[in-house]
C-alpha cells in the first residue's frame, strides 16, 4: 500500500520529463514517475481520439529507456498501425507484441511484463480494469522497476473509459485538434488536446499541443511572432 501511494518522483522513482515546460512544471515531480502505471484514452468515442491517444502513448513508450529497450505491447485488436508508431518514435525493432484473447488476459500479460524486469515499458489495450486490477499493475512496476502504460479503449459510444476509479499515478484524455497552418496548402503537424484528468499529488490541466514527431517529444504550438512565415509577410493557409 505504501507503494500504491508514493506520489511523484524521489528517491526510489527516475521521473520522465516530456522536455515541455508547460507540461513538465504542473506534473508532480517534474515528469511521469517510473515506475509507475499511467492510463491514457481517447477524449471521445472516434477513431481519430483514438489514434491521438495510441501516438501520444507511444511516444512515452518511444523516450522510455533512454530510446533503447523492448515495449511489451498487449492487445486484444489487430487494428495497431506499426508505421503510425514508428513515426512517434516507437520503430518495429523495438515492440515486442501479444496478442491476447479480451481484457482479463491483457492485464495477466502486463502483470506477467512489469515483473520481468528485462522490459522499459509494458503498454496495455482494454476496454476496462477494476480497482483491483490497476492496484495489482502499480504494485507490479513498482516491483519490477518498469513503466506501465494502459491504453482505455472506447467499447461503447456512452461508456467513459476513465470513469471508474483506478489506481493510476495519472489519467490522461486526448482530443485531436485542427493542424498547425501551413504557409502553403496543406496539412501541417497534428496538434491535439492534451488533459491530465487526474494526477496524485498535483491538479489536473489542459493544453493545446503539437502532436509526437520522430522522436516521440510534443511541443507547444507556435505563436504567430515565431513563425518565419509570418516575418516575411506572406499569406497563412490554415489545413
Amino acid at each position: 500500500m505504501r507503494a500504491i501511494e508514493s506520489v511523484g518522483c524521489g528517491e526510489t522513482r527516475d521521473c520522465l520529463a516530456f522536455g515541455v515546460d508547460a507540461i513538465d512544471r504542473r506534473l508532480a515531480g517534474g515528469g511521469l514517475a517510473v515506475p509507475g502505471l499511467h492510463e491514457i484514452a481517447g477524449a471521445g468515442p472516434g477513431l481519430s481520439d483514438d489514434a491521438a491517444a495510441t501516438l501520444f502513448l507511444a511516444g512515452i513508450g518511444a523516450r522510455l529507456g533512454g530510446g533503447k529497450g523492448i515495449v511489451l505491447w498487449a492487445l486484444s485488436r489487430r487494428d495497431l498501425f506499426a508505421p503510425g508508431l514508428a513515426q512517434a518514435g516507437l520503430g518495429p525493432d523495438r515492440v515486442l507484441y501479444a496478442e491476447c484473447r479480451g481484457d482479463e488476459e491483457v492485464l495477466a500479460v502486463m502483470e506477467e511484463g512489469l515483473r520481468h524486469r528485462g522490459l522499459v515499458a509494458v503498454v496495455g489495450e482494454v476496454g476496462r480494469a477494476a480497482m483491483a486490477s490497476s492496484r495489482r499493475l502499480q504494485l507490479a512496476s513498482e516491483e519490477g522497476g518498469t513503466a506501465a502504460l494502459m491504453l482505455k479503449r472506447w467499447r461503447k459510444a456512452d461508456a467513459d473509459p476513465l470513469a471508474e476509479p483506478s489506481a493510476a499515478v495519472t489519467r490522461w484524455r486526448i482530443a485531436p485538434a485542427p493542424s498547425s497552418p501551413l504557409p502553403v496548402e496543406g496539412i501541417g503537424r497534428p496538434r491535439w488536446r492534451v488533459t491530465l484528468a487526474r494526477q496524485r499529488g498535483g491538479e489536473s490541466f489542459e493544453l493545446l499541443m503539437e502532436g509526437t514527431d520522430a522522436q516521440g517529444r510534443l511541443a507547444l504550438p507556435a505563436q504567430p511572432r515565431d513563425r518565419p512565415d509570418q516575418a516575411a509577410g506572406t499569406r497563412q493557409v490554415a489545413a
